[in-house]
C-alpha cells in the first residue's frame, strides 16, 4: 500500500522547491485570533531583484561541498574516493599486515615444534607433573 508513495519520495523535494505559493486564509478572524492575524501581505518582489535562491534550485544534484555545481561534483567524487579507497582498502590492508600482536602466531608455531619433538622422543604430549617434583620446595606442616 505504501509502495506507490515510496516511489514519489525522491520527487517530492523537487516539486516543493519549485512551487513558490503562499497560502493565507481570507476568512475574517474571530475573537482573540484577530489580533495576531496577518492583514498586510507583502507584494512579490520583481523578477529582476536580487533575492536569495536555494542551492537546490540552482543545482538539484547538490552534494554539500561547494555552491558551484562542477566543483561540488568533483569534491564529492574526491571525498568518496579517499574515504572508500584510501581509508577502507589501504587502511584494512595495513591493519591486516601488522606484525603479530601478542606473539600468538609464534606461540602456536613453538607449541607445534614442541609437540613434534616430544612425539619423536616417545614422551607424552603433556606430562602429569607440569613441574619437576624434585625441584618443588614445599613448606613444612608447622609453617602453615
Amino acid at each position: 500500500m505504501l509502495t506507490p508513495l515510496a516511489r514519489l519520495a525522491p520527487v517530492l523535494p523537487r516539486f516543493s522547491s519549485r512551487l513558490l505559493v503562499r497560502c493565507v486564509s481570507q476568512s475574517k478572524p474571530s475573537g482573540a485570533a484577530g489580533a495576531t492575524a496577518v492583514t498586510d501581505l507583502q507584494q512579490a518582489a520583481p523578477s529582476g531583484s536580487h533575492e536569495e535562491v536555494s542551492r537546490f534550485v540552482k543545482n538539484p544534484d547538490y552534494h554539500g561541498f561547494s555552491s558551484d555545481p562542477v566543483v561540488d561534483e568533483w569534491n564529492m567524487r574526491l571525498g568518496f574516493f579517499f574515504a572508500i579507497s584510501v581509508c577502507i582498502v589501504i587502511g584494512g590492508t595495513f591493519i591486516h599486515y601488522l606484525p603479530d600482536h601478542g606473539m600468538r602466531q609464534w606461540a602456536r608455531r613453538e607449541a607445534e615444534r614442541v609437540i613434534i619433538q616430544r612425539e619423536k622422543e616417545g614422551l607424552p604430549l603433556i606430562d602429569e607433573n607440569y613441574y619437576d617434583p624434585s625441584k618443588i620446595v614445599l613448606p613444612s606442616a608447622g609453617e602453615e
